[in-house]
């Protein structure tokens, strides 16, 4: 059970970093300007962000996968906005990243008996 708990944690890590990494490209080309190849990169990186999260473990429903990843999606956005924007996250934002990756590992991992 652990073994399948760090790899969906895994994915939702990939998943997450693909989802921003890809976003933030598309960011850079329409908002800043960029070239259309950042684009096309970002577009490319978004479809593989929707291939990791059906990769996650069967036990895994659709709604809970991207429930439980809105809680990671949360994090690394703060994450991202502080080390590639340099934003750092003020307190009200951390306790609420925090309560969110919680929540996430509730939605995702609490056992539950079929």
């Amino acid at each position: 059970m652990v073994r399948l708990m760090l790899k969906s944690v895994l994915l939702f890590l990939l998943a997450g970093l693909a989802e921003i990494g890809g976003g933030y490209l598309v960011w850079l080309w329409l908002r800043e300007g960029k070239s259309i190849w950042l684009g096309v990169l970002g577009a490319l990186i978004l479809v593989l962000y929707g291939i990791l999260l059906t990769l996650q473990p069967q036990i895994l429903d659709f709604g809970r996968v991207y429930a439980a990843y809105g809680g990671v999606f949360i994090v690394l956005s703060l994450l991202w906005g502080w080390l590639v924007d340099g934003r750092t996250p003020d307190t009200p934002s951390l306790v609420g990243a925090f309560l969110a990756l919680l929540g996430a590992a509730v939605i995702a991992y609490w056992p539950r008996t079929v």
